[in-house]
């Protein structure tokens, strides 16, 4: 072969090689700029379904948490219960001792039975009247004085969730809220939250300072308060938003309570009338004619139905106030 036709062979390959090695640099990857544009849509659309997923098991897992703590706090509250004298006297604010009331009861049950066997009746209704006074007269004073006071902490408790606010709001510790509170509060809102300031500075944690002021305060505001705070301590979030929301859900509480007491007066008036009437009467037969009702309280079977109708009065009683009381 002619050695001129090689070179030209040999120089035409080697064109050939390099303008398919610039066509393969150039167009190799077979991909436009659209085709390229798609593909990083794709990608982050890819990424964002990553992301989504990711945030949607996050928020799972933060509500099963939530769901757990909720549930266990209601465990703790379910078994910390149990009602006695002792946690009774603290709910009332008295500081005497559990000894003492039962002597005040036992003095009082006394008293009441020596009033009515000098009234002239005989020993069986003095005994009962004696018990009924020393055992429920002494345990309706501590209601009383419970309800009283818990009242008065519903009345102030929103007044101090929004102090606590405007603490956090303007970057003060939950701690110092807590004792701006303890010091500038009412009385009562006061007393509770001094107890938890005190208990922290020596190492009681918040925690157990807010189960111990729902052990002294049974109220489901306060419920809700401890809950959010231990589930903001536990997860985050924004302390001042949610103690906001729930001063406002405390307020509409507080007019929904007003509303449902100027409703039910009604019926609450006429329950306190047909209750006191049947005694009323009795009294004032007994004054007009003592002979005819004193043998209700001398004989037998006069002692008989007088319980069988006390009994029967005080089952009307609790029937009609379960019909007016409402709770929610």
């Amino acid at each position: 072969m002619d050695q001129g036709l090689l070179i030209t062979l040999a120089i035409a390959l080697l064109s050939a090689l390099c303008i398919g090695g610039a066509g393969f640099a150039l167009f190799g990857t077979g991909k436009t700029e659209t085709d390229k544009r798609v593909a990083r849509v794709a990608a982050q659309s890819s990424r964002a379904k990553v992301s989504a997923k990711r945030a949607g098991r996050d928020e799972a897992q933060r509500r099963k948490q939530l769901q757990d703590q909720l549930k266990e706090l209601e465990e703790q509250r379910k078994e910390n219960a149990k009602l006695t004298v002792k946690l009774r006297i603290e709910r009332a604010g008295l500081t005497m001792e559990v000894r003492t009331f039962y002597i005040l009861s036992a003095v009082t049950g006394l008293a009441v039975t020596v009033m009515i066997m000098l009234g002239g009746l005989s020993f069986l209704p003095a005994l009962l009247g004696g018990f009924a006074a020393g055992f429920g007269l002494p345990r309706w004073v501590l209601s009383f004085l419970i309800k009283r006071r818990q009242n008065a902490f519903s009345e102030e408790f929103a007044n101090s969730i929004d102090v606590i606010v405007r603490g956090v709001k303007a970057g003060l510790p939950v701690n110092d809220c807590l004792r701006i509170v303890a010091q500038e509060s009412a009385p009562v809102v006061a007393e509770e939250f001094r107890e938890v300031v005190e208990g922290q500075k020596v190492g009681v944690s918040l925690d157990e300072g807010l189960k111990r002021i729902y052990e002294r305060m049974p109220l489901p505001e306060v419920n809700f308060f401890m809950i959010t705070l231990s589930i903001q301590q536990k997860s985050g979030g924004n302390l001042s938003e949610a103690l906001g929301n729930l001063s406002r859900v405390l307020r509409d509480r507080k007019k929904m309570r007003g509303k449902i007491a100027a409703m039910s007066q009604e019926a609450k008036s006429s329950a306190t009338i047909i209750g006191v009437l049947p005694p009323g009467v009795t009294v004032m037969l007994y004054l007009v004619s003592p002979d005819y009702v004193s043998i209700l309280f001398t004989s037998l079977m006069g002692n008989l139905i007088l319980g069988a109708g006390v009994l029967w009065m005080c089952i009307g009683v609790f029937v009609m106030r379960r019909m007016i009381n409402f709770s929610f």
